[in-house]
Protein backbone atom coordinates (compact mmCIF):
# COMPACT_ATOMS: atom_id res chain seq x y z
CA UNK A 1 0.00 0.00 0.00
CA UNK A 2 1.37 3.05 -0.96
CA UNK A 3 2.31 5.93 1.71
CA UNK A 4 0.51 9.42 1.17
CA UNK A 5 3.91 10.90 2.85
CA UNK A 6 7.35 11.59 1.80
CA UNK A 7 8.50 8.97 4.33
CA UNK A 8 7.27 5.81 5.69
CA UNK A 9 5.88 6.09 8.82
CA UNK A 10 5.18 3.98 12.41
CA UNK A 11 3.87 4.43 15.87
CA UNK A 12 3.72 7.82 16.87
CA UNK A 13 4.94 9.48 13.68
CA UNK A 14 1.96 7.62 12.22
CA UNK A 15 -0.01 9.03 14.68
CA UNK A 16 1.19 12.94 13.58
CA UNK A 17 0.09 12.04 10.30
CA UNK A 18 -3.36 11.13 11.38
CA UNK A 19 -3.26 13.90 12.58
CA UNK A 20 -2.20 16.11 9.90
CA UNK A 21 -4.70 14.34 7.61
CA UNK A 22 -7.67 14.87 10.30
CA UNK A 23 -6.86 18.94 10.36
CA UNK A 24 -6.53 18.88 6.59
CA UNK A 25 -10.15 17.91 6.76
CA UNK A 26 -10.89 20.26 9.08
CA UNK A 27 -9.42 23.21 7.46
CA UNK A 28 -10.88 22.46 4.49
CA UNK A 29 -14.69 22.79 5.75
CA UNK A 30 -13.54 25.43 7.60
CA UNK A 31 -11.78 27.77 5.65
CA UNK A 32 -11.36 26.56 2.00
CA UNK A 33 -8.55 25.24 -0.08
CA UNK A 34 -7.86 28.84 -0.94
CA UNK A 35 -7.61 30.23 2.58
CA UNK A 36 -5.88 27.06 3.67
CA UNK A 37 -2.04 26.97 4.32
CA UNK A 38 0.16 24.27 5.65
CA UNK A 39 0.96 26.45 8.57
CA UNK A 40 -2.76 26.26 9.19
CA UNK A 41 -3.08 23.03 9.39
CA UNK A 42 0.11 22.08 10.89
CA UNK A 43 -1.05 24.53 14.05
CA UNK A 44 -4.46 22.44 14.17
CA UNK A 45 -2.72 19.46 14.58
CA UNK A 46 -0.63 20.72 17.08
CA UNK A 47 2.73 20.41 15.21
CA UNK A 48 5.10 22.63 14.03
CA UNK A 49 5.13 23.85 10.80
CA UNK A 50 8.67 21.87 10.08
CA UNK A 51 7.08 18.62 11.33
CA UNK A 52 3.74 19.29 8.95
CA UNK A 53 6.55 20.50 5.88
CA UNK A 54 8.86 16.43 6.94
CA UNK A 55 5.84 14.57 5.69
CA UNK A 56 4.08 16.76 3.10
CA UNK A 57 5.41 19.37 0.60
CA UNK A 58 2.42 21.46 0.60
CA UNK A 59 -1.09 21.63 1.02
CA UNK A 60 -1.55 20.39 -2.26
CA UNK A 61 0.01 17.34 -1.25
CA UNK A 62 -1.98 16.98 1.98
CA UNK A 63 -5.51 17.11 0.43
CA UNK A 64 -4.29 14.66 -2.41
CA UNK A 65 -2.77 12.55 0.47
CA UNK A 66 -6.36 12.98 2.13
CA UNK A 67 -8.43 11.76 -1.02
CA UNK A 68 -6.01 9.08 -1.63
CA UNK A 69 -6.84 7.66 2.15
CA UNK A 70 -10.25 7.88 1.23
CA UNK A 71 -9.86 6.08 -1.83
CA UNK A 72 -7.71 3.15 0.05
CA UNK A 73 -10.83 3.30 3.03
CA UNK A 74 -13.06 2.12 0.36
CA UNK A 75 -14.79 -1.83 0.56
CA UNK A 76 -12.65 -4.07 -1.94
CA UNK A 77 -14.49 -3.94 -5.06
CA UNK A 78 -15.68 -7.20 -7.01
CA UNK A 79 -17.00 -8.59 -3.85
CA UNK A 80 -21.01 -7.98 -5.09
CA UNK A 81 -19.98 -8.96 -8.68
CA UNK A 82 -23.26 -9.94 -10.71
CA UNK A 83 -20.88 -9.94 -13.85
CA UNK A 84 -23.43 -7.70 -15.74
CA UNK A 85 -20.51 -4.66 -16.97
CA UNK A 86 -23.20 -1.87 -16.64
CA UNK A 87 -24.26 -3.15 -12.73
CA UNK A 88 -20.64 -3.57 -11.78
CA UNK A 89 -20.30 -0.47 -12.82
CA UNK A 90 -22.58 1.41 -11.62
CA UNK A 91 -21.96 -0.06 -8.15
CA UNK A 92 -18.10 1.00 -8.52
CA UNK A 93 -19.03 4.48 -9.59
CA UNK A 94 -21.76 4.83 -7.26
CA UNK A 95 -19.52 3.82 -4.32
CA UNK A 96 -16.97 6.35 -5.30
CA UNK A 97 -19.51 9.13 -5.96
CA UNK A 98 -20.92 8.41 -2.51
CA UNK A 99 -17.61 9.20 -0.53
CA UNK A 100 -16.73 12.13 -2.78
CA UNK A 101 -20.54 13.55 -1.95
CA UNK A 102 -19.92 13.50 1.63
CA UNK A 103 -17.38 15.49 1.25
CA UNK A 104 -17.91 18.55 -1.03
CA UNK A 105 -14.86 20.57 0.90
CA UNK A 106 -12.41 18.20 -0.47
CA UNK A 107 -13.46 17.37 -3.91
CA UNK A 108 -13.60 21.41 -4.33
CA UNK A 109 -10.10 20.97 -3.10
CA UNK A 110 -9.09 18.24 -5.40
CA UNK A 111 -9.91 19.87 -8.28
CA UNK A 112 -7.08 22.22 -7.83
CA UNK A 113 -4.84 20.18 -5.66
CA UNK A 114 -4.75 17.21 -8.15
CA UNK A 115 -3.45 19.35 -10.71
CA UNK A 116 0.10 20.33 -8.83
CA UNK A 117 3.04 20.26 -11.25
CA UNK A 118 4.77 18.51 -7.72
CA UNK A 119 6.52 15.14 -7.59
CA UNK A 120 4.36 13.84 -4.64
CA UNK A 121 1.19 14.96 -5.81
CA UNK A 122 2.10 13.64 -9.24
CA UNK A 123 2.98 9.98 -7.26
CA UNK A 124 -0.64 10.17 -5.56
CA UNK A 125 -2.67 11.23 -8.60
CA UNK A 126 -0.82 8.41 -10.40
CA UNK A 127 -2.14 6.15 -7.65
CA UNK A 128 -5.78 7.26 -7.27
CA UNK A 129 -6.03 7.02 -11.30
CA UNK A 130 -4.48 3.55 -10.83
CA UNK A 131 -6.98 2.27 -8.70
CA UNK A 132 -10.55 3.92 -9.83
CA UNK A 133 -9.21 2.82 -13.11
CA UNK A 134 -8.54 -0.70 -11.82
CA UNK A 135 -12.08 -0.85 -9.93
CA UNK A 136 -13.79 0.13 -13.22
CA UNK A 137 -11.59 -2.52 -15.36
CA UNK A 138 -12.27 -5.14 -12.91
CA UNK A 139 -16.34 -4.28 -13.46
CA UNK A 140 -16.06 -3.47 -16.87
CA UNK A 141 -14.94 -6.99 -17.43
CA UNK A 142 -14.72 -8.49 -21.24
CA UNK A 143 -17.39 -5.40 -22.23
CA UNK A 144 -15.83 -2.84 -24.80
CA UNK A 145 -12.79 -1.57 -23.79
CA UNK A 146 -13.84 2.10 -25.06
CA UNK A 147 -16.41 1.88 -22.40
CA UNK A 148 -14.34 1.63 -19.57
CA UNK A 149 -12.59 5.24 -21.47
CA UNK A 150 -15.88 6.53 -21.64
CA UNK A 151 -16.71 5.67 -18.13
CA UNK A 152 -13.30 7.03 -16.55
CA UNK A 153 -13.40 9.63 -18.47
CA UNK A 154 -16.88 10.46 -17.73
CA UNK A 155 -15.75 10.24 -13.69
CA UNK A 156 -13.26 12.57 -14.02
CA UNK A 157 -15.11 14.84 -15.92
CA UNK A 158 -17.71 14.75 -13.34
CA UNK A 159 -15.50 15.43 -10.28
CA UNK A 160 -13.86 18.18 -12.26
CA UNK A 161 -17.75 19.65 -12.45
CA UNK A 162 -18.67 18.95 -8.81
CA UNK A 163 -15.54 20.79 -8.14
CA UNK A 164 -16.50 23.71 -9.63
CA UNK A 165 -19.44 24.16 -8.46
CA UNK A 166 -21.38 23.02 -12.12
CA UNK A 167 -22.36 20.21 -10.74
CA UNK A 168 -24.16 19.84 -7.06
CA UNK A 169 -22.74 16.95 -5.05
CA UNK A 170 -25.89 15.68 -4.57
CA UNK A 171 -26.33 14.61 -8.12
CA UNK A 172 -22.93 13.75 -8.80
CA UNK A 173 -23.65 9.73 -8.02
CA UNK A 174 -27.09 9.84 -10.41
CA UNK A 175 -25.27 11.99 -12.97
CA UNK A 176 -22.25 9.25 -13.22
CA UNK A 177 -24.64 6.24 -13.34
CA UNK A 178 -26.98 8.07 -16.02
CA UNK A 179 -23.98 8.23 -18.30
CA UNK A 180 -22.67 4.57 -17.15
CA UNK A 181 -26.02 3.62 -17.82
CA UNK A 182 -25.92 5.20 -21.71
CA UNK A 183 -22.30 3.25 -22.05
CA UNK A 184 -23.51 -0.25 -20.63
CA UNK A 185 -26.92 -0.50 -20.23
CA UNK A 186 -27.81 -2.36 -17.05
CA UNK A 187 -29.64 -5.83 -17.06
Amino acid sequence: MTEPVRQVVEGRRADTVRRLLDATVEELAERGFGSMTVRSVAERAEVSRATAYSYFSSKEHLVTAVFWKRIQALPPSGADRTGKPGDDVAQVVDTIARMLAAEPALVRACTTALLADQQEVKRLRDEIGNEVYRRLTDAVGEADPTALDAVMTAFVGSLVLAGSGYLPMERMASHLAGITDRVLPRA
